[in-house]
């Protein structure tokens, strides 16, 4: 079987630098595959990709040894081993809150006897290998995120689930459920707290942890803090940021109204 760089980097202690694909392309998923990012999450949740898009840029990412990932949109079984079965190496779950939930995103990501996922590898045997059954719950990544209050009341419940391998903080998210404004490279607040809360239970549970961030300087600074996994931006963001460069060369800072910079 196809091994998983992504999960040896992960437990050698070493950091991941992980790309996220909002642009519904296989063509600009090649080409962000082409960059040399440890792994692309397909983003299934807020960006506009749906499954007949993310069949086509998982073929394109396998161009590379790029590490291919999903972003599902909730913690569903079906989409969850939907994604897995077409060739995703591991799955990001949103808004997992307790370890009930925590323990049903396991489940689907694993074969029996360690999980409930039903057997019917399809694009992923050519991709993995045909030994892939025998060998995927050892080499699949199941990566719960982190982003409400009540995951915070819960971090060593949910971190102490049998085949969890990492947690994933939704910074937007995890700071209008503390009672603020959703945003991401937070520098005061009570997210920052909560930031430093989940990578130690990360730490006291033998997991990793990592991040979504809007900048390389604020990435190296979570990584420097014990993070081992982080997003910087997304491909629409990195686009819009790259054209908005050009527009204000010529013509200065003319953004249209409305044009928010968004946490992705």
């Amino acid at each position: 079987m196809r091994a998983n760089p992504l999960k040896e980097i992960l437990e050698r202690g070493d950091s991941v630098l992980n790309g996220w694909l909002h642009i519904p392309s296989s063509y600009s998923a090649e080409a962000m595959a082409h960059q040399g990012f440890d792994s692309l999450t397909i983003d299934l949740q807020h960006g506009p990709v749906y499954f007949e898009s993310a069949l086509p840029m998982l073929q394109a990412i396998s161009t590379t040894d790029t590490v291919p990932l999903c972003r599902v949109p909730w913690n569903e079984p079906g989409i969850i081993m939907k994604m897995l079965d077409v060739g995703c190496y591991g799955i990001i779950c949103p808004m997992i809150n307790n370890r009930q939930e925590a323990e049903a995103f396991v489940g689907a990501c694993r074969y029996p006897p360690a999980g409930y996922r039903s057997y019917g590898p399809n694009r992923v045997l050519l991709y993995a290998g045909p030994d892939y059954g025998a060998k995927a719950n050892d080499t699949v990544l199941a990566i719960a995120m982190i982003e409400t209050a009540e995951a915070m009341e819960n971090l060593d419940a949910i971190m102490s689930v049998p085949g969890l391998d990492a947690v994933y903080v939704g910074p937007a998210d995890l700071s209008q459920g503390l009672g603020g404004a959703p945003g991401a490279d937070f520098e005061e607040g009570p997210v920052v707290g909560a930031l430093e809360q989940i990578l130690a239970a990360a730490r006291r549970n033998g997991i990793a942890a990592g991040i979504h961030t809007l900048s390389s300087r604020y990435a190296q600074k979570m990584l420097a803090k014990g993070y081992q996994f982080v997003t910087v931006q997304s491909d629409l963001a990195m686009m819009k940021a790259q054209a908005q460069e050009v527009v204000k060369a010529f013509k200065g800072d003319e953004r249209p109204p409305g044009d928010a910079k968004g946490p992705y």
